[in-house]
């Protein structure tokens, strides 16, 4: 697993918009050793709704978002992507759990 750690110190700069021809944001994050991420504005909707969600929640710790096909869902809401990161029903513990061995293998 590659692993990078992004911090505020690491991005040069952050771009957030709908480019021409395209009916949807975009986010592009320039990060200062010349790489840039692009996000979709689902990924990005589906990422603030998991933050939104811990960040607010009086209990609430953790959170996994996993990609799930909605292709064939009934409900599936007009104009959303048919694939979406939706909230999993993993332990919190092991979410942290995981986390926390990511971040120390990250600083090796």
């Amino acid at each position: 697993m590659n692993i990078v750690y992004v911090r505020n110190c690491d991005v040069k700069r952050v771009l957030l918009g709908i480019p021409i021809g395209h009916k949807h944001l975009r986010l592009a994050i320039e990060l200062s050793n010349g790489e840039t991420l692009i996000f979709s504005e689902a990924t990005i909707a589906n990422i603030v709704r998991a933050y939104i969600h811990v960040e607010t929640h009086p209990i609430k710790r953790a959170v996994e978002l996993k990609i799930t096909d909605l292709n064939t869902h009934p409900k599936l809401k007009k104009e959303y992507s048919k694939y979406q990161l939706l909230e999993t029903t993993r332990n919190e513990a092991e979410i942290i759990k995981e986390l926390t061995e990511i971040m120390e293998s990250s600083c090796k």
